[in-house]
C-alpha cells in the first residue's frame, strides 16, 4: 500500500471520534511494520489519550523501526495530556507521515520540528486537502476562537421552507430528516431562532439515529419563548442555551424561571433594533468551546447570516413540490440587482431519500 493509503485509513479511523472530542480535533493513526498493520487508534474522547498513544498501545508487537502514519501532525507540548512527539521519540518509531500540520498555534510545527530533531524521518502533506477538510471545525475555532457555522436549509423547489400558514412538517424525505439528526450529532450546537420555536416546538435532538445529543441554541431576542416549549420541558441534560439582549438583563422573574429548568442565558448586544449582533452571538459560543454550529431556521435567521456574512457553508435539501406561496428561505438582504447577487459555489451532492442534498460554499 501507499503513504496515500494509509493516510485514507487514518481519516476514516479519526472519524470515529466525532462528536466526543471537540474542542480537540478529530485524528486516526495508523502504525506499520514490515508492510503490516501492527497497531492503529484514534483519539476517542476530549481528555482522553491522543490516537498515537492508542495506537502504540494497541501494537501487537515493538513499534520500534516502525511507520506511523496519522492525519494531524503530532502535539508537542503538555496539554490535558502528555506531547505525542516525546512518545514517538522514546518508542524508536523511525518514520512518520503526516497528512497536514495542525493550525493549532500551541503546535503549529513544532511537532514536526521535534522529530527531526530527535532523528526521526518525517514526511508531511500528504492527501493534505482531505485531512484540512476532517478537522474544519477545528481549524476555524482554533484560529478565529469561532465556530464553525453551516446553515442547513430544507426547502420546496420554488424556495419555500413553510406555507403561508407556517407549517413546516414534513418538507423534507424521512431519510433526509434521518441523515440531519446524524448531522446534529457530529456539531457541538444546533441553533434557531425564537420563530421556529414557538412554530414548531422542536426538540432539537437526536432521535432517528444513534448519537449524542448537541446543545440547544435558540436565538431569542426578546426572552419571549414561554417555558412550556419542549425545548424547555426536555432540558434534562442541561443543553440548552438561550441567547437574548442586554436589555432584558433586569427581567429577573423570567430569568430565574429559565435558569430553574437548566437553561444557560447568555446577553449580548444588538446590532439593530430587535436585532442580536451574530458576530457577538458566536464569539460567546466559542468561548464556551462550541467549536461548530448548525443552524436549523428559520427564514429570519437565515436571513441574518447570510446577510451578515457570519457562515462558513449552507447545506441544502432540496424537495421535488411546488407550493407557490410561502414562506421564502431568504428575505431582503438589501441586494437590489442582479449583478450583486451573491455568489455561491456548489461543492458535493448527492440524492437522500427523495431529495437532493446539495453542498454551497462561499
Amino acid at each position: 500500500m501507499t503513504d496515500e493509503s494509509y493516510i485514507k485509513l487514518a481519516i476514516e479511523i479519526a472519524k470515529k471520534g466525532m462528536g466526543s472530542v471537540s474542542p480537540n480535533p478529530l485524528v486516526g493513526c495508523v502504525i506499520i511494520k514490515n508492510e503490516r498493520i501492527i497497531g492503529a487508534g484514534f483519539h476517542e474522547k476530549y481528555g482522553g489519550k491522543h490516537a498515537e498513544i492508542n495506537a502504540i498501545d494497541s501494537s501487537i508487537e515493538s513499534v520500534e523501526d516502525s511507520t506511523m502514519f496519522i492525519n494531524l501532525e503530532p502535539c508537542s507540548h503538555q496539554g490535558l495530556t502528555p506531547p505525542c512527539a516525546d512518545k514517538i521519540i522514546e518508542s524508536k518509531i523511525k518514520r512518520v507521515v503526516v497528512g497536514t500540520l495542525d493550525m493549532n498555534p500551541l503546535v503549529s510545527g513544532s511537532g514536526i520540528k521535534k522529530l527531526k530533531s530527535a532523528g526521526v524521518e518525517v514526511k508531511v502533506g500528504v492527501l493534505e486537502n482531505e485531512c484540512i477538510a476532517l478537522n474544519k471545525f477545528f481549524f476555524k475555532y482554533i484560529t478565529t476562537g469561532l465556530p464553525y457555522v453551516t446553515v442547513k436549509v430544507a426547502q420546496t423547489l420554488d424556495g419555500r421552507i413553510a406555507d403561508e400558514h407556517g407549517e413546516s412538517k414534513w418538507i423534507s424525505s424521512t431519510q433526509s430528516r434521518r441523515y440531519v439528526h446524524d448531522l446534529r450529532s457530529k456539531y457541538d450546537a444546533v441553533l434557531v431562532g425564537a420563530g421556529t420555536v414557538k412554530r414548531d416546538d422542536p426538540n432539537l435532538t437526536v432521535r432517528l439515529v444513534e448519537g449524542r445529543n448537541p446543545r440547544r441554541v435558540i436565538i431569542d431576542t426578546c426572552l419571549s419563548i414561554k417555558s412550556t416549549n419542549k425545548l424547555y420541558l426536555n432540558n434534562g441534560d442541561k443543553k440548552l442555551i438561550i441567547v437574548t439582549s442586554v436589555k432584558n438583563l433586569d427581567r429577573k422573574n423570567k430569568i430565574k424561571r429559565l435558569l430553574n429548568c437548566g437553561a444557560k442565558l447568555v446577553f449580548v448586544n444588538e446590532e439593530e433594533k430587535n436585532k442580536l449582533s451574530l458576530r457577538e452571538v458566536l464569539k460567546e459560543l466559542g468561548k464556551m468551546k462550541i467549536t461548530s454550529v448548525l443552524v436549523e431556521g428559520g427564514g429570519g435567521v437565515f436571513t441574518s447570516f447570510i446577510k451578515k456574512n457570519v457562515y462558513d457553508e449552507i447545506l441544502l435539501f432540496m424537495t421535488p413540490k411546488i407550493l407557490g406561496a410561502g414562506l421564502p428561505v431568504i428575505n431582503n438582504i438589501g441586494i437590489k440587482s442582479i449583478r450583486n447577487a451573491l455568489k455561491i459555489k456548489i461543492g458535493n451532492f448527492e440524492k437522500v431519500g427523495d431529495d437532493l442534498m446539495v453542498e454551497l460554499n462561499k
